[in-house]
């Protein structure tokens, strides 16, 4: 029977309750002081923005553990108003990069294709229906392809993909200026063949390759809205750090202002300076010896 209930799934409390149930576990007033997670909720600066301890019961959010099964009130920038996990918001953001993907309702209504405008006989007819549309589930995604644009060359080979997109920062761009001028490696390739399928393609994009050394460099930011590089974008990162060392190489991730590592080798940095530039360059010492990457130096 206990191996039975210890398989239940948990059931997120309401704040006040979770909260009584934390001091009387840990026979504390407040068994989390404020700013304990401070550093876990730095890199999501759109939820802090949402959260309001008049709405939790006084509890700051940097009193919530990130894994906290625990239901919380948040208020968007719109003034909708939503109860959620930590763990469901800091997975909220998918595919969309627009501020209102942290709100449920803001992202409900700025999908149009889940509207459908009745014809007037329809509307008559239906008198049950209220307004003008109805929502509809979502249409099944079509079984995936792989694309066929990946030359035929050999797993672990760097070269120049049709397929890979345009840099979209300027600081990834300086970044790759500042390690040109300083490591006489092969430029323009954008792309490494790798074994199994990433989304959709043999084919891995870094933001920086240097097939000499086999090491991809990725510049990793929040983005404008707080939605890059955290959450399911995370997952992702992890995911293709996976495939492109199966591929034999090696990843180091710069990441900037609050973002954790992700890997051994990975940057955290406040910004971009000659400072972190050095440092990039002692990692990839580090990752292939300094005889080697020296024997690169300009």
């Amino acid at each position: 029977m206990s191996e039975v209930i210890a398989n239940l799934p948990r059931v997120a409390e309401r704040v006040q309750a979770w909260w009584a149930r934390r001091q009387w576990s840990k026979g504390l007033d407040v068994p989390y002081a404020v700013g304990t997670y401070r550093e876990a909720w730095a890199a999501y600066p759109a939820l802090i923005r949402q959260y309001h301890p008049d709405l939790n019961a006084g509890i700051a959010l940097s009193q919530v553990p990130p894994a906290a099964e625990v239901l919380l009130l948040w208020q968007c920038d719109a003034g909708h108003r939503f109860a959620a996990t930590p763990q469901e918001q800091r997975h909220r953001p998918g595919r969309e990069r627009r501020r209102s993907a942290w709100c449920p309702e803001c992202a409900e209504l700025a999908d149009p294709s889940r509207v459908v405008a009745l014809p007037m006989r329809e509307a008559v007819e239906a008198p049950a229906i209220t307004a003008n549309a109805v929502l509809r589930p979502r249409r099944p995604r079509p079984p995936s392809t792989l694309c066929r644009k990946t030359p035929p060359v050999a797993v672990g080979d760097a070269f120049v993909s049709v397929c890979a997109p345009k840099p979209a920062s300027a600081v990834e761009d300086r970044v790759r200026a500042d390690l040109r001028d300083r490591l006489a490696l092969a430029e323009g390739f954008n792309a490494v063949r790798v074994a199994r399928p990433f989304f959709d393609h043999l084919e891995v994009w870094p933001d920086i390759v240097f097939p000499e050394l086999r090491i991809a460099v990725e510049y990793d930011t929040i983005g404008r809205h707080g939605l890059e590089h955290v959450g399911r974008r995370e997952e992702a990162d992890r995911r293709k750090d996976r495939t492109l060392r199966s591929a034999g190489w090696e990843v180091v991730r710069v990441r900037v202002g609050r973002l954790e590592a992700l890997g051994p080798h990975d940057l955290q940095l406040s910004n971009w300076n000659t400072a972190g530039l050095a440092k990039l360059i002692d990692v990839l010492r580090g990752i292939r010896g300094p005889l080697v990457v020296d024997s690169y130096l300009r």
